[in-house]
């Protein structure tokens, strides 16, 4: 970062309103109204209208697409709070720059996946009736409660470490924010002396340690991949490795997902020197290591489950490599890899522009993966009530719309964030300013 970086660099998105902020805004909404289109449908008539259906004479799949797109959320909430936490935790203080971006994708991703339990559900009253009133003498042992536990326990720590750390940045930016904002400023600033700094970054460093701690064995990398695994009568889930696995791809896709909108800020608002290429070349590395994990774990249920398996888990597992789909989500992971590995021997190859296509290609590949897994799995199961109907299933235009639509609310979440608060800490000013002065 060079020294030139000031206040008025930081607060660009605020202060400013372009073309591209606003067709990019047009874009989010029209995707938006296009799955709300259809969502209006799915509660007219209910969820006949998707391609999902219930075990019985027809075949088919109780659960799809709206699963895995509720898997691929959660994973990359999670990895995006792991990243924002390890900087504050390790000192990798590299990545200061889109640690708030992380955050801030973390809070729109787990928005995401619990809009996709509610859209699951059939109508949205029934997590009133049916699953808030529940909760208490069933949170033990149901999956949907679990679900909601977790994304609700991850949601107000991340809010919380959030706002924490943005009352620092308003209260010395105050003065250049617009005033239109002053009522969100003064909810966000209640109470808040300079005399608490000090206290909120221990309490931030402890949030951070107790993320750290909790996301491998309550979220991605626990309680989401249990809901599966535990389950011996689903040949293509039951299994020790699908912890390591989910956590795998939760990690990969995260990494992806920051890569973008960290290169679409960069690119908006002329962030070269706030968010500088070494970052990029950073997290490329990181996706790079956690792609690989991705491959090798995927080798490791691939293999095991073609030699000398159990009849129905080698079926389900000859399935799954007989299907395009699954090659394609490994090419696109493979692809980025390569390319990583490539700009680290020579340096002169990487581009962030091919990094952040490459990127979009790992998000696609890890959603195809795991909602391939979610199919697969209730397609070949141990038992066969209808023996001879396995049923097929392609996602409706219905749910392809809903992914479509969650994009869109995590695009205007950001363009909307970006108005009101920085989306880059006032830290990774100073810290560089003291730098520039100690040396």
């Amino acid at each position: 970062m060079s020294s030139d970086v000031s206040t008025e660099t930081l607060l660009r998105p605020i202060n400013s309103y372009t073309r591209r902020y606003l067709a990019a805004t047009t874009i989010a909404s029209a995707a938006i109204g296009f799955w709300l289109y259809f969502y209006v449908q799915q509660l007219q008539y209910g969820l006949i209208v998707t391609n999902l259906g219930d075990w019985g004479s027809s075949g088919g799949v109780a659960w799809g697409l709206y699963i895995g797109a509720f898997i691929w959320w959660v994973g990359i909430a999670h990895g995006g709070i792991i990243l924002s936490a390890a900087v504050r935790l390790i000192g990798l203080d590299t990545y200061q720059p889109v640690a708030r971006l992380a955050e801030l994708l973390t809070l729109a991703a787990l928005t995401c996946a619990g809009l996709f339990i509610m859209i699951h559900v059939g109508r949205p009253d029934r997590l009133v009736t049916s699953v808030l009133p529940a909760w208490p003498t069933r949170v033990q042992w149901s999956p949907l409660m679990w679900d909601v536990t977790v994304i609700t326990a991850y949601f107000v720590l991340t809010a919380t470490y959030l706002l924490l750390t943005v009352r620092y940045d308003i209260h010395r930016l105050r003065s250049q924010l617009p005033d239109v904002f002053e009522p969100i400023y003064k909810i966000l600033m209640v109470g808040y002396s300079e005399a608490e700094d000090a206290i909120v970054e221990r309490m931030v460093w402890w949030l951070a340690f107790a993320i750290i701690i909790m996301a491998p064995l309550l979220l991605h990398g626990g309680v989401i991949p249990w809901l599966f695994s535990v389950l011996p009568s689903m040949a293509g889930w039951e299994g020790g490795v699908q912890g390591p696995s989910f956590l795998s791809i939760a990690l990969t896709s995260a990494v992806s997902g920051i890569i973008v909108i960290s290169a679409a800020f960069r690119y908006a608002y002329g962030w070269e020197d706030l968010i500088p290429e070494e970052v990029f070349r950073g997290l490329a590395q990181w996706l790079g290591f956690f792609a690989l994990l991705f491959l090798w774990l995927q080798l490791q249920q691939v293999i095991t489950g073609i030699f000398a398996a159990p009849t129905t888990l080698q079926h389900a597992t000859e399935v799954k490599i007989a299907t395009p789909l699954y090659w394609v989500a490994i090419g696109l992971v493979v692809l980025a890899l390569l390319y990583i590995f490539a700009s680290v021997l020579r340096p002169s190859l990487f581009d962030i522009r091919l990094m952040v296509v490459l990127s979009l290609g790992v998000l696609v590949g890890t959603l195809l993966e795991k909602t391939l897994f979610v199919v697969e799995g209730i397609q070949h199961a141990h038992f066969q009530l209808y023996e001879g109907v396995p049923g097929t299933y392609v996602p409706s235009i219905v749910e392809l719309s809903a992914v479509v639509g969650t994009v869109g609310i995590v695009v205007l979440s950001f363009l909307t964030v970006s108005k009101v608060i920085p989306v880059v800490e006032l830290h990774a000013i100073e810290e560089h300013d003291n730098e520039e002065v100690n040396s």
